[in-house]
């Protein structure tokens, strides 16, 4: 892997002009903020593009020795000393000084909405002043909602930022003291994020994260570690082993996660208001611990061991986010979050968000005096350079926010992959650092040495008196080279280890993409010409990348199909590239991976001619196996038939197969050779074909974004061979390569010509496909599919052209949702003629005497089916039946089929309904009998016929009580005899 390459990420710089010495400064919203040595006045900067102008100036309370910016709220916040007292102090509105308003109004924080302050400008500035129990050490603000952290002695206190409305109108900033950590250790520095909190001391590093808690499950608010006394007791042993002249350190120890704590990091948390609910149900989560040693072996002092540049970088989701359907534009969501920390010689970036883990270990080649990280860079400054090097934060980013990372969709460089340093740039006496946008701020201070080799301050408004041994100092704006500048020229660079060394050349593309990655990821990014270039260029870097993973020798070769998807190249690109590399004739395994893919996908870029000849010389050379499955993609549509056929017949000599025969076919149809397809497709039993187009759907569809195309050897099957094609269809379906609506969609496209709203052919694969499926959301669908097209076919009369491939018969033979017809259904249908489709009213009579058609489904649409002809009659009997409709079904058959009662009756009314036999059929027939004409011998026939039946079942006193009162005795008797014989008899 390459370490140092010379780009040059610095493209100008320019010096502040400043008429004193400045001492601290920090940078953000666009602005400079710089302390002159010795000062109580900061000095304001607007940063643009050419360099720095003068914004402002304004005077602090006293002299300042700290301070940092907070982007939300825009306001600055210093801890300033006077008297040998350090105070902290917010200033806010500050911007009101750049327009010439000199008000100025200081107030103690909380102190907002008094009665004096009603009615006041807000075009002023705010001095906040934060009291504090003890003198506050260091601080840092939350970018995300300007929450601000201080730190003092063994404590941090977290002031939350506040907008208070004055007069319905403006708004003034105020902050709130929300919470206090009391501490163990005493905090260097802090940082400050999303309600993660990192501390480093001299030699220890901590990330926590404040989590809220279940009101019923939250805890004390104070968490203890357990090594707590062993702790103390190592402490004690310590100052014993100092008195007897000794000193021990403790070993170096890294703990992630839960393992964090137990570190023997205290923390207490203390709300410090009665009514803060939030602050009051908070715990503490541990998240990173690290404890340093220190090495003498290579130092001379313990001070120059301390850790140092503590940070927490944010990455935030690029797209706008969307509550209650609504865009949010100003929002930012936190998607990735880092922690760096730095020894003089060592630095270390952790991600600490979605898994804690040590992404980089840096080592500079000189002593760090301060190193500041941002998304695409880290920047070093030395005693006397400035060093930049690439970081990895892209890569952890694109792998939170898009989970198709590192497949055959999408990929990433890996995070694990050794960092670079771009560039050392020479400068003499740094002393600070600081970094906004593309913009890098530097303090150099030389002494009278260093002075006399040219780094002296050249102006004439310094003292004529000053001597040439008095330090000289300058502060400098060093702009960054835009993105796509160092992308181009860190192309160029890395193309001199193309041929010799290609795994650093690889390794410096992927610097180049995750430098393009980094800056696509920058949520304040729109759209402009600036991204589209951005975009260009990450295209372009994927294609590159592309390339290298499709040599011949490549391990991970699997990775040239998302680089080249990234890419955006069409297939046909990816040929031409893949020609051009592999002159010998060997193409790599990472090539041969891509085209397979891609051309075994939905996609409707067709080849030319010359091209899709390319492709087969490549797989007749390479995999000639995959040569009919090459064949069967849509992207070779346009390919020469003559030359396919050549290549398929070389084939065959050496391995013949099914797919490779049906290919064959397909090509013979193409060219209009009627006597070689056929010929070809006699060559094996249909079952054995059917296995081959399981094998390569494509023989007989395509797939586009829309709809499923037919091809021309579907057609023809259609036409000649229909059960091989519902054979094929039903089997692609069985092994998951169809949808049940996908083969509707073929059907229907294949027999879009055809005069029938819904073709016999799809009705027969449905029939097929119900034998054979054996999923219960497709058998329901498919039996509802059925049931409808029955009814509907028998209620407009209409007899498709096609003859069904199965008959009733087959049907009630093959499939059990197709049951046997009821005898008293046979009944109804022979007491008279219908002239209607015969087929259809037998299929649908099996599905309702089957056991798995739900009725329900199907009622809606009896309705146009009338009841007067002996199919629709027995349909609708059927169907009130299932539902336990039995009286309404007796009802019907006596009114038009009564011949049918008694076969109804004999297998319908048994267990349960048992007594409707004399509790409705009895009484009905009685009283149709008295009030029929001479035209009742049905009726008495099956009086007769439920008479005896009622004698086999009742007691003789109880079928007494069931005859009517109005009856002829002659006629009830017999039955009512043989009722007392069998009583007899038993």
């Amino acid at each position: 892997m390459v370490q140092l390459y010379n780009c040059h990420p610095f493209a100008s710089q320019q010096i502040v002009q400043m008429k004193h010495e400045p001492d601290i400064f920090c940078c953000g919203g666009d602005a400079l903020f710089v302390v002159c040595a010795g000062g109580c006045n900061i000095d304001v900067f607007a940063l643009v593009e050419e360099g720095s102008e003068f914004l402002c100036s304004f005077a602090t309370v006293s002299r300042v020795q700290y301070l940092t910016y907070s982007e939300i709220g825009d306001y600055l916040v210093t801890i300033e000393e006077k008297n040998k007292v350090t105070s902290l102090y917010a200033y806010i509105n500050w911007r009101c000084q750049a327009l010439g308003k000199s008000r100025v109004s200081v107030r103690m924080v909380g102190h907002v909405i008094g009665g004096t302050m009603k009615g006041t400008p807000k075009d002023q500035m705010e001095i906040v002043e934060m009291p504090l129990a003890q003198p506050p050490q260091c601080m840092a603000c939350c970018p995300i909602t300007g929450d601000l952290l201080v730190g003092y002695n063994s404590n941090l206190v977290i002031f939350s930022l506040k907008q208070h409305i004055v007069d319905h109108q403006a708004s003034i900033l105020d902050f709130e003291r929300f919470l206090i950590l009391h501490l163990n250790v005493s905090p260097r520095q802090v940082a400050f994020c999303a309600g993660y909190v990192a501390i480093i001391t001299d030699l220890e590093a901590a990330v926590i994260k404040l989590e809220s808690a279940e009101k019923n499950t939250c805890e004390p608010p104070i968490i203890f570690s357990a090594k707590k006394v062993q702790d103390k007791g190592m402490d004690s042993q310590v100052t014993q082993e100092e008195q007897d002249g000794f000193v021990i350190f403790r070993q170096p120890v890294e703990l992630l996660g839960t393992d964090a704590s137990t570190s023997g990091l205290l923390i207490t948390l203390e709300s410090t208001g009665l009514e803060n609910e939030q602050s009051s149900c908070l715990q503490v989560c541990h998240i990173l611990y690290r404890q340093f040693a220190p090495d003498y072996s290579q130092i001379s002092s313990a001070e120059e061991t301390s850790l140092h540049s503590l940070q927490l970088v944010p990455m935030y989701y690029t797209g706008n986010l969307v509550s209650d359907g609504q865009p949010k534009r100003n929002e930012r969501k936190l998607l990735s979050l880092f922690c760096f920390f730095s020894l003089p010689h060592f630095g270390y970036l952790y991600n600490i968000k979605s898994t804690i883990e040590l992404i980089s270990t840096y080592q500079y080649p000189d002593k760090s005096q301060q190193v500041v990280l941002s998304p695409q860079f880290l920047h070093v400054i030395t005693r006397n350079s400035l060093q930049c090097f690439t970081v990895r934060c892209s890569a952890v980013a694109a792998r939170d926010e898009d989970p198709y990372v590192d497949t055959t969709l999408k990929a990433c460089p890996p995070v694990t992959m050794g960092v670079c340093a771009l560039r050392i740039q020479l400068f003499i006496g740094l002393q600070a650092l600081c970094h906004f946008k593309n913009h890098i701020i530097l303090l150099t201070k030389a002494d009278g040495r260093e002075g006399g080799r040219g780094l002296r301050r050249k102006s004439s408004k310094m003292a004529a008196g000053k001597q040439e041994s008095e330090p000289g100092w300058n502060l400098y704006i060093v702009n960054t080279v835009p993105t796509i500048q160092l992308y181009n020229e860190m192309v160029e660079y890395c193309k001199k280890y193309e041929t010799a060394n290609p795994q650093s050349y690889r390794h410096l593309l992927s610097e180049a993409h995750m430098m393009v990655r980094a800056a696509l990821m920058d949520c304040s990014l729109k759209e402009s010409p600036e991204k589209e270039e951005l975009m260009v260029a990450f295209r372009e870097s994927c294609a590159k990348l592309g390339d290298t993973y499709c040599r011949a020798d490549e391990k991970h070769f699997h990775l040239a199909l998302p680089y080249y998807r990234m890419s955006s190249l069409t297939m046909a690109d990816i040929v031409k590239r893949g020609m051009h590399v592999e002159k010998s004739g060997m193409f790599g395994n990472g090539f041969m991976f891509c085209l397979r893919h891609l051309l075994q996908e939905e996609i409707t870029e067709v080849l030319s001619e010359e091209t899709a000849a390319n492709v087969l010389y490549i797989f007749s050379v390479a995999d000639p196996h995959q040569l009919p499955h090459v064949v069967c993609s849509p992207c070779l549509k346009d390919a020469c038939p003559g030359i396919v056929m050549d290549y398929l017949q070389k084939l065959e000599d050496n391995s013949p197969s099914i797919v490779l025969t049906l290919t064959k076919a397909a090509m013979a149809l193409k060219m209009k050779n009627l006597q070689l397809y056929g010929k070809e497709m006699e060559r094996h039993a249909e079952m054995m074909m059917v296995w081959g187009f399981i094998e390569e759907p494509r023989l007989l569809l395509h797939r586009t974004d829309a709809c499923i195309i037919p091809t021309e050897m579907a057609l023809s099957l259609k036409e000649n061979q229909s059960g091989l094609m519902v054979a094929s269809v039903v089997a692609l379906h069985e092994n998951s390569k169809l949808k049940l609506d996908e083969a509707d969609h073929f059907f229907s496209i294949l027999c879009k010509e055809s005069e029938d709203e819904c073709p016999q052919i799809l009705v027969d694969f449905w029939e097929a496909l119900l034998v054979a499926c054996p999923q219960e959301v497709v058998i329901q669908e498919l039996l509802f599919k059925l049931a409808f097209l029955y009814i509907q076919r028998i209620i407009e009369n209409h007899k498709p052209k096609t003859k069904s491939l199965k008959t009733p018969e087959d049907l009630i033979n093959s499939c059990t949702h197709y049951g046997l017809i009821f005898p008293w259904v046979n009944a109804v249908t022979s007491s008279g003629s219908d002239d209607v489709c015969h087929e259809e009213v037998l299929k649908l009579q099996s599905l309702l005497c089957g056991p798995t058609l739900k009725v329900t489904s199907i009622v809606p649409f009896l309705e146009h089916l009338p009841e007067d002809g002996c199919a629709g009659l027995s349909i609708h009997v059927l169907c009130d039946t299932r539902l336990g409709e039995y009286e309404k079904s007796i009802d019907k058959l006596l009114d038009r089929c009564p011949e049918a009662v008694i076969p109804y009756a004999n297998h319908e009314l048994q267990q349960e309904q048992q007594a409707l036999w004399w509790k409705k059929l009895l009484p009905e027939l009685c009283r149709r009998t008295s009030e029929a004409t001479d035209e009742s011998g049905v009726l008495v026939s099956s009086l007769k016929e439920t008479l005896s039946v009622l004698a086999m079942k009742l007691e003789p006193l109880d079928l007494l009580n069931l005859f009517p009162e109005d009856g002829i005795a002659a006629f009830f008797l017999p039955h009512l005899l043989e009722c007392s014989r069998k009583k007899l008899l038993t």
